[in-house]
């Protein structure tokens, strides 16, 4: 069914090497013979990543995004022309089962998600159509994402006029459109164009300076950014506020608290306004002298007690072997922990001080007196 299946032509670029069997980036280069270099070129210079194996699918239709923001935990019936969010489908206890970018541009709003799940998605919406004037289909485009201080010495390349800022996008020649992402760099743009003109843009992209870099750096950059990614570092149980899904677009979250009922919400209201999320999102550092390394899925201990699981585990160019999980709120952040044989250590700046009392505990104190 999907236009990712195939593995991205980009493969064949003289020195790219395939991600290892099983790895859902497997459709795309894992490297370029120095992983480690290609990671600081997109924090440092300008690199780009082929990300082609993402699922593109367009909504049209007059009540495209009224339709959508029913359905889905974001605020975007308004959502202006050229701008950006990032969006969550919840089941009825709010747990996550999609995490997807929509761009609304041009009477079109653009979606991408993971490829595995983009069928998924797609069926989703579909049957929840009804009577809505929403057309929701599979498109025949392709992402690239740029990343670096120095992505604006591409701009004449792109044909922009400018780079887009932050959940901005921006038209370009031929068809598709540049944008911003608040992550995994601070300098981070997503090129979602037809996959006819995927090899052409890249041969351009990288004449013009941009260096390649494999999908090893973008997990990487976006493991010690703290980004969750649905199915590696989530599991079926996940709910938005563990792994930081929380907020509007000004927060970078995929969450919006001020919107009208949609699937779920009575847990993400519930949860915020009276209670605590069960399990937390944080950083780990890794002992990298262990001759296995872990990988996601493991258990992470505390002694003999199991506190968590293991999400992305990588190397990252400074900061070495590092991973995500998702860990029992009631540890605290110095604890050693292990994954099978590794140590590991939470990294304090990745636990976020959730423990002021919310609106709704302190009006029920209030009504009670204390």
């Amino acid at each position: 069914m999907s236009v990712l299946a195939a593995p991205s032509p980009v493969l064949a670029v003289p020195g790219a090497v395939a991600a290892p069997p099983g790895s859902p980036d497997a459709a795309v280069a894992w490297h370029y013979g120095d992983p480690l270099g290609e990671q600081r070129a997109a924090a440092e210079r300008v690199a780009i990543v082929d990300r082609s194996h993402r699922f593109v699918l367009t909504v049209t239709g007059a009540e495209r995004l009224s339709w959508l923001h029913t359905i889905t935990s974001q605020h975007i019936a308004e959502l202006g022309d050229g701008r950006s969010a990032e969006n969550l489908d919840l089941d009825l206890n709010g747990r996550v089962q999609h995490h997807f970018v929509l761009t609304e541009l041009d009477a079109t709003v653009w979606i991408d998600t993971e490829g595995d799940r983009g069928p998924g998605l797609l069926d989703f919406l579909s049957k929840m159509v009804f009577w809505a004037d929403a057309q929701p289909r599979v498109a025949d485009y392709a992402v690239l994402s740029i990343l670096g201080p120095r992505a604006h010495t591409l701009i004449g390349v792109l044909g922009a006029d400018r780079l887009p800022d932050t959940y901005e996008a921006v038209a370009v020649p031929g068809g598709g459109f540049l944008r911003r992402m608040p992550w995994p760099t601070a300098d981070s743009f997503d090129l979602i164009l037809p996959r006819d003109q995927l090899m052409a843009r890249w041969n351009e992209l990288t004449a013009a300076g941009a260096e390649p870099a494999g999908s090893w750096a973008y997990e990487a950059l976006r493991v010690a950014a703290g980004r969750p990614r649905i199915g590696l570092d989530t599991d079926d149980r996940t709910i938005p506020h563990e792994v930081n899904w929380i907020g509007g677009p000004a927060e970078y979250g995929a969450v919006h608290l001020d919107k009208g009922c949609y699937r779920g919400q009575e847990t993400v209201a519930r949860v915020h306004n009276l209670g605590k999320p069960p399990r937390r999102l944080v950083l780990l550092h890794l002992d990298g002298s262990a001759d296995d390394r872990p990988v996601a899925g493991d258990q992470v201990t505390a002694g003999t007690r199991a506190v968590g699981v293991l999400g992305t585990s990588i190397d990252h160019y400074e900061l070495g072997p590092i991973a995500l999980a998702l860990i029992k709120r009631s540890v605290p952040a110095d604890t050693q922990l292990t994954v099978g044989a590794t140590a590991a250590a939470i990294d304090p700046d990745s636990v976020i001080d959730d423990n002021t009392p919310q609106a709704g505990r302190r009006a029920i104190e209030r009504l009670r007196g204390r």
